[in-house]
């Protein structure tokens, strides 16, 4: 059986006042679009930074196509495509140069780069404004512009927290078809969203999170999926108060 593309066991990251991630097991196998959904404060954002190595965990155990993620080499870090809070981007350089560089950053060729900016362009349709500097771009492209130096070299491994937010219809669309071009290629992608009506359309599963804990799960295919979240998040507020 095909190890996944990235398993957490038991993973807890606590911060002062009791915020953070408390106990998480959580599995992204290849060629799954796994969505992660939560209110604000729920602990998604943290979850994947624990994934990324972004953080540590207090205890607990984070594997990246089975390696222990201590030792996980630049190789597979490469294979990695992640947008987590914010596009990061060069202010001062236009947008071709900005992906053909996050490209090298992942050991893609000068060559290889070119081709791949260009791609990259075309698939999020920014070829209007790929001569335009980073900082002048709106919200909206900016974002385009990030999830491009996210998905560019086809990574095995793709970590998105909030993708769509700031665009607009036409590049929902746009982003939810590259996702699924992806994961039917063999990456696996984890996703988190407040959009749940969004990830529904793509998800193969969808884990709910609620006070730095995974509480259930919820079915992509069912109907009123907002009401069945909710009850879930309601439930478990009302147990914890209880206890």
């Amino acid at each position: 059986m095909a190890e996944p593309r990235v398993a957490l066991w038991r993973v807890r990251r606590e911060f002062r006042g009791g915020a953070g991630v408390h106990g998480v097991d959580l599995e992204v196998g290849a060629g799954e679009i796994h969505a992660l959904v939560g209110l604000n404060g729920a602990g998604k954002t943290t979850l994947m930074r624990l994934m990324l190595g972004m953080l540590r965990p207090d205890s607990g155990e984070v594997r990246i196509d089975g390696v222990p993620i201590s030792e996980v080499g630049s190789a597979r870090w490469a294979a990695v495509g992640q947008l987590v809070e914010q596009a990061l981007a060069y202010g001062e350089l236009d947008v071709r140069a900005n992906l053909r560089l996050a490209s090298r950053l992942h050991g893609v060729s000068r060559r290889d780069a070119a081709t791949m900016a260009d791609a990259a362009i075309d698939e999020l349709d920014l070829a209007r404004y790929a001569s335009v500097r980073a900082r002048r771009l709106s919200l909206g492209n900016r974002q385009r512009l990030g999830l491009a130096a996210a998905l560019q070299h086809d990574p095995t491994m793709i970590v998105l927290d909030e993708p769509t937010n700031a665009l607009d219809p036409a590049g929902v669309i746009l982003l939810r078809e590259a996702i699924v071009r992806r994961a039917a290629a063999g990456a696996g992608v984890l996703v988190s969203s407040h959009h749940l009506d969004e990830v529904a359309r793509i998800a193969h599963r969808i884990s709910v999170m609620n006070d730095g804990r995974l509480i259930g799960s919820l079915d992509p295919g069912a109907a009123d999926l907002e009401r069945a979240f909710f009850a879930l998040v309601h439930a478990d507020d009302t147990e914890r108060r209880a206890a």
